[in-house]
């Protein structure tokens, strides 16, 4: 069964104490510490990202990544077929998805594979990683094929030791620290309290949750590279250990495999599956999930020693399918790729994790926040510093009890936005850490969402401006507003609310995001087939009843219901002494980026956004706590 877990010592003494005693010899072994603001442990999806936005705003930064390359499931784990966000290329998201364009030649050539509108060959991806760092210039270090070995806390610094693939370790002391591991280590290593699996719908109030709690995590996925290498060749492998075809029947169409597989599940051509992840280079990433290479093993709690072990049995999960690809589906032409992962048996250098650890932190995202943010208990969505639109995707076909557990195959919801609070431990006694990637506190339900690349991304880039911001005013990280991080976001290029109505050039796009962000106007929810929506609804006509005033104004607005002209909103903001001009009025409209000046006809919600933002600033007058209430 699901369960909380936190280390027997709580307190950053005891916790210390105990940290010394099992790792003596390891902390004794490193160096003279050397010094940053910000340390990232992980360069994967978030940890990248997390490390550019803290360095580019000026803190002396430093990410130490386990494997030789940058960018995390995106590119060591070899999953470069982006899921989702097509629409909110938010942030670093955004740029990487345009050097990704622009390398390729067009934005349309990275529609190769159908699962994805964004696909890359992983090589390239680790390079514009690593040229996004190098930008950064000096202020910026990554470290590479490095683990950590112990953390403590000493004063007001963390102080972390690492080991080099080489066997030489290094200490680094950091005021604040990102975990952007893939399974939060470091958030286990530093006390903090978290779930593993499933929870019971009695404790997340999710009605598709199961009765009882477990603790079930999604499969992991060694992903493959094939490519083609001529309609003569035989680039078929040597028949890996424990090799059945049967575990493979129902991947495909083919002699072996049903009309419709036990689960209910589409049955698709071999070219179709194929193709799947087809890269702009002509390759084919093989992260089949329909009976192909998903792998359940639950590898959070193990050791370092028995991970690899357990990683190997996917490993060679993998080959037993690569396998299968060429013998049961004729396919022998096709052969792991040599020119994508320098590894000795051409396989990613780590498994793609679907779920992690997921701290127990200051908001706890459920699927009901999502389906109904602004009906939720708390208001989350004011809170917002990442947003994402895929389904809900829950990889649960290699499990042995896959059928028990809950249908969650791209299950609808709109798209939303993930609270600050998810990235702060919500316990007292562990400061200036930051937990990023995907062990940030939602349940395991909403996890199948907020797991994807872009969300991921943008959550790193947003745990760098928190942490950046900490520093830079030398505060501890809890005592940083929320309104501070999201201007900062802003300021980036990121979305906080995830209205479709206006890309990120907009002039009015951060207006129409802050009012949004204040609750005042609200947009609507959408899911429409597999993509996930919600508009602001930006050129409709504005309604009295549209205007969630009670939690700003106590008075009456004095203007009845149905639609509100241009008049009657500017006599409102005037009446509650906002600076409206009472002459050259159409002036001063125009001066705001709006037109048609009319002060007769009715004004639209986007109209309405922008005068507001600009009399009122209601974004900035109020600040929020990490449950999205209204704090002056």
């Amino acid at each position: 069964m699901i369960a909380v877990f936190c280390p027997v010592m709580k307190n950053r003494f005891s916790f210390r104490f105990m940290l010394i005693c099992m790792a003596a010899i390891s902390v004794l072994a490193c160096s003279e510490p050397e010094q940053v603001d910000v340390l990232v442990v992980g360069g994967g999806a978030s940890g990248v990202t997390a490390g550019i936005q803290s360095a580019r705003m000026g803190v002396k930064t430093m990410i130490v990544e386990e494997t030789p390359w940058l960018g995390g499931m995106l590119t060591a784990a070899g999953v470069s077929c982006v899921d989702g966000n097509y629409l909110m290329q938010s942030g670093i998201f955004g740029e990487f998805a345009d050097s990704l364009a622009a390398r390729y030649g067009g934005a349309d050539v990275l529609k190769s594979g159908w699962v994805s509108n964004i696909s890359f060959d992983p090589q390239i991806g680790q390079e514009i990683f690593t040229n996004m760092t190098e930008a950064c210039g000096d202020i910026l270090e990554v470290r590479r094929e490095a683990y950590m070995t112990s953390v403590e806390s000493v004063e007001d610094d963390w102080i972390v030791c690492f080991r080099g693939a080489d066997g030489r370790r290094f200490k680094v002391k950091a005021d604040v620290l990102i975990d952007a591991t893939e399974l939060g280590d470091v958030a286990k290593a530093c006390g903090v309290e978290y779930r593993i699996g499933m929870e019971a719908s009695s404790q997340t109030g999710e009605d598709i949750a199961p009765a009882e709690s477990n603790d079930v995590i999604q499969d992991l996925t060694y992903v493959a590279f094939l490519k083609d290498y001529g309609p003569d060749a035989d680039m078929t492998i040597d028949m890996p250990e424990g090799y059945d075809p049967s575990v493979f029947a129902d991947c495909a169409q083919n002699e072996l495999s049903s009309e419709v597989s036990e689960t209910g599940q589409t049955i698709w051509s071999p070219q179709m599956m194929i193709t799947y992840g087809k890269t702009p280079g002509g390759r084919y990433m093989i992260n089949w999930p329909i009976y192909g290479n998903d792998y359940y093993v639950n590898s959070i709690e193990m050791t370092r020693n028995e991970r690899i072990q357990a990683y190997e049995k996917a490993r060679n999960f993998t080959l037993c399918f690569v396998y299968f690809i060429q013998t049961q589906l004729a396919m022998k032409n096709l052969g792991l790729a040599d020119d994508v992962f320098p590894t000795e048996d051409s396989l990613p250098f780590i498994p793609y994790h679907r779920e992690s650890r997921r701290i127990v932190g200051e908001a706890f995202l459920t699927m009901n926040d999502v389906a109904d943010p602004f009906s939720s208990e708390n208001a989350y969505y004011r809170t917002g510093i990442a947003v994402g639109d895929y389904a809900v995707d829950h990889h649960h076909f290699r499990h042995p009890d896959c059928k028990s557990l809950p249908d969650l195959e791209f299950y609808p919801v709109p798209s939303f936005n993930v609270p600050m609070g998810v990235m702060i431990p919500e316990q007292n006694d562990v400061e200036d850490l930051i937990v990023a990637e995907k062990s940030v506190s939602v349940s395991n339900l909403i996890n199948g969402a907020t797991r994807l690349q872009p969300v991921v991304m943008q959550l790193g880039q947003a745990a760098g401006a928190l942490a950046a911001t900490a520093c830079k005013d030398g505060r501890n990280v809890k005592s940083v507003k929320v309104r501070q991080v999201q201007r900062v976001l802003l300021k980036a290029g990121c979305y906080i609310m995830p209205y479709l109505d206006l890309p990120k050039d907009h002039r009015h796009f951060k207006a129409l995001q802050r009012i949004g962000a204040t609750g005042l106007l609200r947009g609507e929810g959408r899911n429409v087939g597999w993509a996930n929506q919600t508009w602001f609804r930006a050129g409709d006509p504005l309604l009295a009843e549209d205007i969630f005033v009670n939690d700003f104004y106590n008075g009456p607005l004095g203007i009845g219901e149905g639609e509100v002209s241009v008049g009657q909103l500017l006599g409102i903001l005037r009446g509650i002494g906002a600076p409206v001009p009472v002459s050259s009025q159409e002036d001063w409209w125009n001066k705001l980026g709006l037109t048609d000046y009319d002060h007769a006809r009715t004004v639209t919600r986007l109209e309405a956004a922008v005068v507001i933002d600009a009399t009122v600033d209601l974004f900035n007058m109020f600040n929020v706590d990490y449950d999205g209430n209204l704090r002056r």
